[in-house]
């Protein structure tokens, strides 16, 4: 182990002494890429307060995030030049707070025949002797995905300003004795270290229709050996953007990607190319072997767990070492025409960063908007104990719908009205699309209307309903786009999950983010998560209203009720 950091630590002066390729920071047209002239609009209802987004143009992909310093870094993939996906950049923005964000220079631009072609994602490492490096995908002259490296010019800047390119990229190839799809191999993760002081790390990929994560060894860090399969799944297609990471059993600590031991599970996550939704699996990895097992239970295809079921893709976490937790940040792209999306100028947003953690059940995540997100609150309207009757709603005054945070908590005394679950009602985005807000029921449905007009024409619904099933009770958490906007041409797909949880012994609780054109929503506590980006043409600015609402026959109790109107973050 300390062989390896010293010869990292003089393989890295050397490199940062000479021999580097400097990276421009001024924007270049690069040919093979698309890119459309923005026609930003200065009326913008749909543009966001406090959820991270560029002041115009296309952003996809978070890359490289991590903090150094005490400072957060968020690089993200970006077309400077439109409002479409095309010449694509590494953007560079940086934060103390994960609220308020200053914009950099682009820190990785196309410039070296091994990423002539684009700059597309990749993931941070801290080296030891306090030493951040960039793993990338580079799309070289002959258009195959390679990775590569980069590193700060100068490491004692804490904004980490400029970035240079180690002279030998790319580090990783695809050969013809490799046997990788050279247009699928991609989006390396963060790289761990093994108790044998090798340096590991994988690249999404797939071997015909069977998904792979591609796992590769180095002593230095330059010098890369491609070792086996980390792991695989049979007909799952492309594994974009993998994330492989530790999380601890009944503890709320995060951990460095490179702890193993007791008491420790691991969780492999994936960017599914073929349904653009992200799935993890929760399980064990032996560093030995290194070979990743997912639990028995832990489906490892488009039918297991997701981080969120609404718009939420290509996702990172990192370890926040200074707060001890994980952080995942994930892409929320718009709803909205890609005409449309040109007219105002902008294109794709970040979620709310998230605090995620293994549940105490051992079997899933938890996730959660970071702590951080409550200075932006203003002053709290609050209610506790209302009775809420079947086919009634209450508007909660006081509070600017269009921006703001809310969090509800019901309670449930009688379970007679629960309708029976169909056995075969088994996908939640179809149930909730055959039941929606407007659909009543026994118990449920009930929650939010948010970004709702003044006549109800115009409104989103987050709610719940539960059904009773043989072994107890069935709790859908729903997100209904059906009413979200009169204009037609949005997508406004109703988006649905199962909640993990016992409604006789815990109360139904839902957190709701409000930001103009998205509404992200929290049930059980973070058990399962959905997104929705909502263009209303009614409910906007300050003709829009929130409310609670029961749509079924059963009475339910809100227990406690909190919101705030948010204030707005400097993201310049």
């Amino acid at each position: 182990m300390a062989l390896c950091s010293t010869r990292l630590l003089c393989l890295f002066s050397l490199l940062f002494s000479h021999a580097v390729v400097h990276l421009e920071a001024s924007h270049q047209v690069y040919k093979n890429f698309q890119s459309l002239q923005c026609n930003s609009s200065a009326y913008q209802p749909y543009r966001t307060s406090f959820h991270f987004q560029p002041l115009n143009n296309w952003m996809n992909d978070p890359n490289g995030v991590m903090i150094y310093h005490g400072i957060y870094h968020l690089f993200y993939q970006y077309n400077p030049l439109g409002a479409v996906w095309g010449n694509i950049v590494w953007a560079h923005s940086t934060s103390k707070d994960l609220i308020n964000w200053i914009p950099l220079d682009p820190a990785i631009s196309p410039s070296q025949p091994s990423d002539i072609n684009g700059c597309w994602s990749g993931s941070a490492t801290i080296l030891p002797g306090d030493k951040p490096v960039i793993v990338y995908t580079g799309i070289n002259p002959q258009n195959q995905q390679v990775q590569n490296l980069a590193m700060p010019k100068n490491q004692s800047d804490p904004y980490l300003r400029e970035w240079i390119k180690y002279p030998h990229n790319p580090l990783m190839a695809p050969t013809p004795i490799s046997k990788i799809n050279a247009s699928s191999f991609r989006d390396p993760t963060t790289a761990w270290q093994g108790p044998d002081g090798l340096w590991r790390l994988i690249v999404g990929s797939e071997i015909g229709n069977t998904g792979v994560a591609i796992l590769y060894t180095s002593k230095d860090f330059l010098h890369w050996i491609l070792a086996h399969y980390l792991h695989s799944s049979k007909a799952t297609g492309m594994w974009e953007c993998p994330d492989f990471y530790p999380v601890q059993i009944n503890s709320s600590k995060g951990l460095d990607t490179s702890t193993t031991g007791a008491n420790i599970k691991h969780v492999l996550k994936l960017s599914l190319d073929d349904t653009k939704h992200d799935y993890y699996t929760v399980g064990s990895y032996n560093p030995n072997k290194d070979i990743y097992t997912p639990d028995k239970g832990s489906v490892d295809n488009d039918s297991g767990l997701r981080y969120d079921y609404g718009k939420f893709y290509a996702s990172k976490t990192f370890f926040d070492s200074s707060k001890h937790r994980r952080i995942l940040w994930g892409w929320i792209n718009e709803s909205s025409s890609q005409e449309d999306d040109i007219k105002k100028g902008w294109s794709g947003l970040q979620a709310v960063p998230r605090s995620i953690l293994l549940d105490k059940s051992g079997k899933q995540l938890v996730q959660w908007p970071v702590v951080e997100v409550k200075t932006l609150r203003g002053k709290p309207v609050g209610m506790n104990n209302i009775e809420l009757r079947g086919g009634s709603d209450l508007e909660i005054p006081n509070i600017k719908a269009t921006q703001a945070d809310v969090e509800i908590s019901f309670k449930i005394k009688d379970f007679k009205r629960a309708e029976a679950l169909n056995p075969s009602w088994t996908n939640p985005q179809d149930l909730c699309t055959q039941k929606g807000a407007s659909v009543k029921g026994g118990l449920g449905p009930f929650g939010l209307l948010v970004l709702a007009s003044k006549g109800l024409e115009e409104y989103t619904a987050v709610f719940f309903r539960i059904f009773k099933s043989k072994n107890g009770y069935v709790v859908l958490m729903c997100s209904d786009q059906s009413r979200s906007s009169l204009y037609e041409k949005n997508d406004k797909t109703t988006y649905g999950a199962f909640v993990n949880m016992d409604p006789v012994s815990e109360e139904v609780s839902l957190r709701t983010l409000i930001d103009h054109s998205i509404v992200e929503s929290f049930g059980g506590e973070g058990k399962s998560c959905i997104t929705a980006r909502v263009y209303p043409t009614l409910a906007v600015e300050d003709k829009a209203h929130l409310h609670a609402f029961n749509n079924g026959t059963a009475t339910v109790i809100i227990s406690k009720l909190g919101a705030w109107s948010m204030k707005k973050a400097q993201i310049a």
